[in-house]
């Protein structure tokens, strides 16, 4: 199996680290702009499975000559770029995966592609983050166990062993990312009934063995593609994790228009982005370093088996690799993407067309890949009583 990595960035070297290790790849191409970068890593690897190569994201010709090289491509790009790699991998008839980014419609419109993939024998997975991605899976596995699914609860955030005031949160990944999540509305189910709720609202508190007391809350995003998976569901709905009273500073953050893509100010002359300014001011004090963070995943899915009231809850506590100096929400994303680009490659994952991951990632399969990289996801289920028929 031949995979194309497009993107040296933190990611995208470690989908590449997780490949190399894989006996069912014989070949890595890393693909950046910034090709001194992309080497100076792979020459940490050890390996003679990696070719760095050049790319210019930013041109489509380029692409397409880029993912013909592969059997799989693994999109490691900033979200802006899912829906132009998409296309150059139909094109080129190569699979395709990407890491996210629900925001805008990204999703929505490569999944339109789907006549056009399964023309081409391609099988097309976006969203393969930790949330999006990763909770997807396990709300479609936990699904499968269910006569009827009636509640979806997910629970997903990245955040620091030691959390330092003011904020209580070091950076994981792109903070303009975070902004698009925390100002974006978020789509729900209450009631039966699809809406979308302000982020940064609807704060809960939720307990971690070992962290305590946390606070989740509504973010953009992270529901993904499952309001379109599971449309007769009673409720749907998708929280961040952080330490207590973060919603709060964000929300007054958002509500002074300072995360706001369109609020400029003049200084000196010059026309300046407010949301620029404090991305690279809060860049500095949010800079994870040589801390230690933590993924935390829950995800509680209901509904009726047997006649009765069955709960599936699934949960992952992933903390960064010291020795190896990878984060934690690098180890979970990088290994969650890489372990379904494998699937596809394998013929695992035979389905073609372009598919949210919870309708063709085998559950099963996909947490027993995980617990071998050391990420393991545990599985609980609890039964009430029963259900009366009248």
């Amino acid at each position: 199996m031949k995979v194309v990595v497009l993107g040296a960035g933190l990611m995208g070297k470690e989908v590449a680290r997780d490949l190399v290790a894989s006996d069912h790849v014989e070949k890595i191409l890393l693909a950046d702009i910034d090709t001194e970068a992309a080497k100076a890593f792979a020459a940490t690897l050890d390996t003679n499975k990696i070719e760095v190569v050049a790319l210019n994201a930013e041109c489509d010709q380029a692409l397409r000559d880029v993912i013909i090289r592969g059997n799989v491509v693994v999109n490691a790009l900033f979200y802006a770029f899912n829906e132009r790699v998409a296309q150059a991998a139909i094109e080129t008839g190569v699979h395709a995966v990407d890491l996210g980014g629900h925001i805008g419609g990204v999703t929505e419109n490569i999944l339109q592609r789907t006549e056009e993939a399964k023309k081409n024998n391609v099988t097309i997975i976006p969203d393969l983050g930790v949330a999006p991605g990763m909770i997807n899976i396990l709300t479609g596995y936990g699904a499968t166990k269910l006569d009827k699914v009636e509640s979806i609860k997910l629970y997903v955030g990245g955040i620091p062993t030691e959390p330092k005031p003011p904020l209580h949160y070091t950076r994981v990944f792109s903070l303009e990312g975070v902004f698009d999540h925390y100002t974006e509305p978020s789509k729900a189910i209450q009631k039966g009934k699809l809406t979308e709720v302000e982020s940064l609202t609807g704060i809960e508190p939720i307990y971690f063995e070992e962290f305590g007391v946390l606070e989740a809350f509504y973010t953009s995003g992270g529901i993904s593609t499952l309001y379109k998976t599971f449309p007769h569901v009673k409720t749907l709905e998708y929280k961040t994790i952080r330490y207590k009273g973060h919603a709060e500073k964000f929300k007054l953050l958002a509500d002074l228009d300072f995360l706001s893509k369109d609020n400029t100010v003049q200084v000196e002359d010059q026309d300046i982005s407010v949301r620029t300014v404090v991305r690279e001011a809060l860049k500095k004090k949010l800079d994870l370093g040589k801390k230690v963070d933590a993924v935390l995943l829950r995800a509680i899915i209901a509904g009726q088996k047997d006649e009765e009231q069955y709960k599936y809850e699934y949960e992952m506590v992933v903390r960064k690799d010291v020795e190896a100096n990878i984060t934690a929400m690098a180890r979970a994303t990088a290994c969650t993407v890489s372990v379904v680009a494998q699937m596809i490659g394998n013929g695992v994952i035979a389905q073609r067309g372009v598919l949210p991951p919870e309708t063709v990632v085998p559950g099963s399969e996909f947490i027993q890949e995980m617990t071998k990289r050391g990420i393991v996801i545990k599985e609980t289920s609890h039964r009430s009583s029963m259900i009366v028929k009248w």
